[in-house]
């Protein structure tokens, strides 16, 4: 004879494994994406015969599906660490690091230029002597469309200015021949984008010497945003 009560237990036991094992496969869908990104270097000798090595390195993305949980969010966590050195044959004035993320919706930033509607312009001009246009503030919360493009830095440092009153900065001073500066999961939360996304890292130094003050920026290497 048939126990039904035996068998609604194991029915239901065999339910609750199929759900539970369904959870755990939307997790391993949704889990985050590690993306170690190889930076990179530029060497630039300029006008009075100065040299400028600026690197890009520890860097790395971690892709994470979005708390709005729509196709139209990104998130991602971003680390690396920058440095600048300055090699003329004297001491160098310093200078300062403005590390950055460009961010595209359906528009190509691995190289060329960038006009963004929501950004302004990032010419890459062979990757020297640019300064990213950039009009985000700090903080990598960004809102775009389809062929925009927009830059933040990803620096917020807060001093008091000449009248003592709160005043924050995008860079990273330095004196002398070199400077670092290392940031640690950063956020880049894109929102309104329907199509591909894409980011890529940017390094800017304002360098000044007794002759010359000029910009030098490197690029690191586009990664998807999904």
């Amino acid at each position: 004879m048939i126990n039904r009560k035996n068998v609604a237990k194991v029915a239901g036991f065999g339910a609750a494994a199929t759900v539970a094992l369904g959870l755990l496969s939307t997790g391993a869908a949704n889990a985050d994406t590690f993306v170690p990104l190889p930076g990179g270097e530029i060497v630039k000798t300029l006008s009075d015969g100065t040299v400028v090595t600026v690197r890009l390195t520890g860097e790395s993305a971690n892709i994470s599906p979005s708390m709005g949980a729509t196709p139209v969010h990104r998130n991602a966590w971003v680390s690396g660490s920058a440095s600048a050195t300055i090699s003329d044959g004297s001491s160098a004035a310093g200078g300062k690091i403005f590390p950055g993320y460009t961010v595209g919706c359906q528009v190509n930033i691995a190289g060329g230029g960038v006009n963004g509607g929501a950004g302004g312009t990032v010419d890459y001009s062979n990757g020297q002597n640019v300064k990213p246009n950039v009009s985000a503030n700090t903080g990598g919360n960004l809102s775009l469309g389809p062929g925009q493009a927009k830059s933040f830095y990803v620096l917020d440092q807060e001093t008091a200015d000449d009248y003592g009153q709160e005043s924050h900065k995008k860079r990273n001073r330095f004196k002398g021949n070199s400077g670092s500066v290392t940031w640690a999961d950063e956020t880049i939360g894109l929102s309104g984008c329907g199509g591909y996304a894409q980011a890529r890292a940017f390094v800017s130094v304002e360098v000044e010497t007794a002759n010359v003050i000029t910009w030098v920026t490197l690029w690191g290497q586009p990664f998807s945003l999904g």
